[in-house]
C-alpha cells in the first residue's frame, strides 16, 4: 500500500487540546503564590507494539498516556504536582500543589541545617516555537493489519531458511508530544516518532543446544519509511542470518587470552552508552544518582584532566542529531537543543547538564538535558545522543581488519555488564569473526571483552572513517526514582582496540 508524505506537522488532535489556556492558568496561579519558577508542560505519548511469534501474530498494545504537569521553584526548593484534569481550575490546582510541595521541601531542608537553594541557569526566551522530528511516513497512520503483514512476510523468510527453528519479530512505535511554557515567556510545540523494529531467528540442535541471531538494525527516529528501505537494507540482512546462525552453531569457543578488536558500531554503540553516556552525565558524577545504577568514575574535579582515552577519541553530546533518538527542539526546561564536546583528543572536556546542575556548577548555560518521560514524571537529567566521532579520512572497516594480525571482529549487541562508577565492564556480541593475518577466518562463539573504561578507550588505535558511521541506540534507558525511560541514540564508525582481555563465557559459567 502505498502512503503519502504528509507536510509532518504536529497533530491536530493534539493542538485541538486548550493547551494555551491551560498553561496561562496554571502559571498565573503560581505567579500569584510567589513562584520564582514555575514551567508547565502538556503531554501525550502514544505507545504501540505488535509481536509475531513463528509469523503469527502473539500479542499487541496500543496505549496513550496524557496529562500535564507544574513544576516550580518556590522559597529557593523544588516542588512538583501533575493531573489529568483538563481544566483551566484542574491547571490552577495543580498548580497550588507544586507550591505547596515546595514550601513543605523548603522547611525539610531548612530544618536539616542546608542553605542550598535552588538556581537554574539562565536561558534565553524561545517564545512561539514549533518542532518536528526527521521522519516521512508516520506509523500511526499505517494500518496495523499492513504492519503485522510485513512481519510476517519477514519471519516467513527466516522461517523457509535450513537451520532456523524458530523466529520472533516484534515493532515498537512511539510518537511524543509535548507543549511546554515557562514563566519566563518561552512555549514550544514538539512532536517525535520513533520505531523499533527487530526480528531473532533461534536455532535448536538435536543434541538440545540452541542460538540465536538477532537483526542489528538499530532503532531510529524515523517514521514507516524505515521498514520499506530507508535507512536500512532490511532484504540483505533477513537473506545473511540464516548463514550467519548456521555458522554461529558450528563455531569453535573462543581460547581467553589478549586479542585485538575491531569492533563494529553495531556493537560499539553500547559500549559507548554505558561507559562514556552514563559517566559524563554531571549529575551522576556529583553523586546525585547513587541509587539508581551508581555514580561515576569522571568525577568533577577531573574536567578537563581525565585522560578517557587515546587521542583519537572524539565524544560530542548532541540534541540535534537528525533521527537521533534523544533530538528534540527544546528539552524539558525550555532549553533550546545543542551539540557540544564530551571528550576531546582523549581528554575529558564536558558533561550533560541541566539547568539546575549547571547553575550548581558554574556553567553559564545548561546543554538541554532534561527530559520527563511521561506527564506524571518531573523531568531529569537525561543522556543526549552521546556519539563517537569517525576520524575524517580515516579506514573502512575491512582497511581496519586488515591492521590486524592475531584478532576478533565484534559485530552486534547481546549482553553487558558494567559497575556501578562506569568503570569495569565486559560486553558480549551477536557475531565474532576470527581475525588471522588481516582476513575474516570464520566466526567463534562464546566470547566476552572485558576491560576498565580508560583502559579500553585508551587502547583504541585506528577510528574508522565517515562511510563506517552507523548511529545504534536504544528504546529503554532507565534512570531516576520512580524509574524513567528515554530513548537514545548514539553514532559511531568502527574502531581498532589493541590488546584487549577476551574471556570464554561458557567456561566463564563452569559449563
Amino acid at each position: 500500500m502505498a502512503h503519502s508524505v504528509g507536510s509532518r506537522g504536529v497533530d491536530e488532535v493534539f493542538l485541538a487540546l486548550p493547551l494555551r489556556a491551560l498553561a496561562d492558568a496554571a502559571l498565573a496561579r503560581a505567579r500569584a503564590l510567589g513562584a520564582e519558577h514555575a514551567d508547565f508542560r502538556v503531554e501525550r505519548v502514544r505507545s504501540a507494539s505488535w509481536r509475531l511469534r513463528d509469523a503469527k501474530l502473539s500479542g499487541s498494545s496500543d496505549t496513550t498516556d496524557l496529562g500535564f504537569a507544574v513544576r516550580v521553584v518556590h522559597g529557593g526548593a523544588w516542588g512538583f504536582a501533575s493531573g489529568v484534569d483538563l481544566t483551566m481550575d484542574g491547571a490552577a490546582k495543580v498548580a497550588s500543589q507544586a507550591v505547596a510541595m515546595a514550601q513543605l521541601s523548603a522547611k525539610v531542608i531548612r530544618a536539616a541545617g542546608s542553605d542550598e537553594r535552588v538556581e537554574l541557569a539562565a536561558e534565553p526566551v524561545h517564545a512561539e516555537q514549533t518542532w518536528v522530528s526527521s521522519y516521512e511516513i508516520n506509523p500511526f497512520e499505517v494500518p496495523d493489519s499492513e504492519k503485522i503483514a510485513l512481519l510476517g512476510e519477514w519471519s516467513g523468510r527466516l522461517l523457509g531458511a535450513d537451520g532456523v527453528d524458530h523466529v520472533d519479530a516484534s515493532l515498537m512505535a512511539v510518537q511524543e508530544n509535548k507543549f511546554y511554557a515557562d514563566t519566563a515567556g518561552t512555549v514550544t510545540t514538539q512532536q517525535r516518532v520513533r520505531l523499533h523494529p527487530q526480528l531473532t531467528a533461534v536455532a535448536v540442535a538435536e543434541s538440545g543446544e540452541f542460538d540465536s541471531m538477532r537483526t542489528i538494525a538499530p532503532p531510529v527516529g524515523r517514521g514507516w519509511e524505515y521498514l520499506t528501505g530507508t535507512g536500512w537494507d532490511w532484504d540483505d540482512e533477513l537473506a545473511r542470518i540464516p548463514g550467519w546462525l548456521a555458522e554461529k552453531m558450528a563455531a569453535p569457543g573462543v581460547e581467553a587470552g589478549t586479542y585485538d578488536l575491531v569492533v563494529d558500531p553495531s556493537n560499539l554503540w553500547l559500549t559507548i552508552h554505558e561507559s562514556i553516556g552514563h559517566a559524563t552525565e554531571l549529575d551522576r558524577a556529583l553523586g546525585y544518582e547513587a541509587a539508581y545504577a551508581g555514580t561515576s568514575f569522571a568525577t568533577f574535579d577531573q574536567l578537563g584532566k581525565l585522560q578517557y582515552g587515546s587521542g583519537l577519541m572524539n565524544v560530542t553530546g548532541d540534541r540535534t542529531a537528525e533521527h537521533g533518538l534523544a533530538s528534540v527542539g527544546y528539552d524539558d526546561e525550555g532549553v533550546a537543543a545543542q551539540s557540544w564536546d564530551l571528550v576531546r583528543d582523549g581528554v575529558l572536556v564536558g558533561y550533560q547538564l541541566d539547568r539546575r546542575i549547571a547553575k550548581l556548577t558554574g556553567f553559564e548555560r545548561s546543554n538541554g538535558c532534561a527530559f520527563a518521560d511521561s506527564p506524571g514524571h518531573v523531568p531529569v537529567q537525561r543522556m543526549a545522543n552521546v556519539s563517537l566521532q569517525p576520524a575524517p579520512e580515516g579506514p573502512s572497516t575491512e582497511e581496519l581488519i586488515g591492521e590486524v594480525e592475531r584478532g576478533i571482529y565484534v559485530v552486534g549487541d547481546r549482553s553487558w555488564s558494567i559497575d556501578m562508577q562506569r568503570y569495569n565492564f565486559q560486553f558480549t556480541g551477536q557475531r565474532f569473526f576470527r581475525i588471522e593475518n588481516g582476513k575474516l577466518a570464520g566466526q567463534l562463539k562464546d566470547v566476552a571483552y572485558q576491560a576498565t573504561t580508560t583502559d579500553f578507550w585508551g587502547s583504541m588505535s585506528a577510528v574508522g572513517g565517515p562511510e563506517t558511521y552507523v548511529l545504534g541506540g536504544a528504546f529503554n534507558c532507565g534512570k531516576a526514582q520512580p524509574g524513567q525511560v528515554a530513548a537514545v541514540s548514539h553514532g559511531c564508525p568502527s574502531a581498532l582496540f589493541r590488546n584487549v582481555n577476551i574471556l570464554n563465557t561458557t567456561q566463564e559459567a563452569g559449563r
